[in-house]
């Protein structure tokens, strides 16, 4: 995921996100990355989206009290009524523009309908978000 790219999020990590070791808890980083994946699945799905897996986690770097973290994705495939979204975590430093990948993973989602039955990707208009 390279190139000029938006982050699907921005946050700075409290002391709220803190382990017990005064590094990032991985959890709180994974729920950004659901958040940002969950935004780009509603907003390219054009409507009700939900999670049905996440998988392939890695976390090959660390965050600190008041850095700020970054949540980039994109759709990796789609399926009939699914979209798999790849996400990328960096983390950079409060006072500086270190940058470094904290974190990766890949989420599934489901297109839901009104009545919350698994509708098609093809209802979905547009499958870029840029566009």
């Amino acid at each position: 995921m390279a190139g000029e790219r938006q982050p699907l999020i921005r946050c700075t990590a409290m002391p709220t996100d803190m382990n017990p070791y005064g590094g990032v808890f991985g959890g709180w980083l994974m729920s950004q990355m659901a958040l940002g994946a969950g935004s780009l699945a509603s907003r390219v799905g054009q409507g009700k989206a939900v999670v049905v897996s996440a998988t392939d986690f890695s976390f090959p770097g660390a965050m600190k009290l008041g850095d700020e973290l970054s949540v980039y994705g994109e759709i990796a495939a789609t399926g009939n009524t699914s979209l798999t979204i790849t996400i990328e975590a960096i983390g950079r430093d409060r006072d500086s523009e270190k940058t470094v990948k904290v974190a990766s993973g890949t989420f599934k989602f489901v297109l839901l309908d009104n009545n919350d039955r698994p509708r098609p990707v093809a209802a979905a208009k547009n499958l870029s978000p840029g566009n």
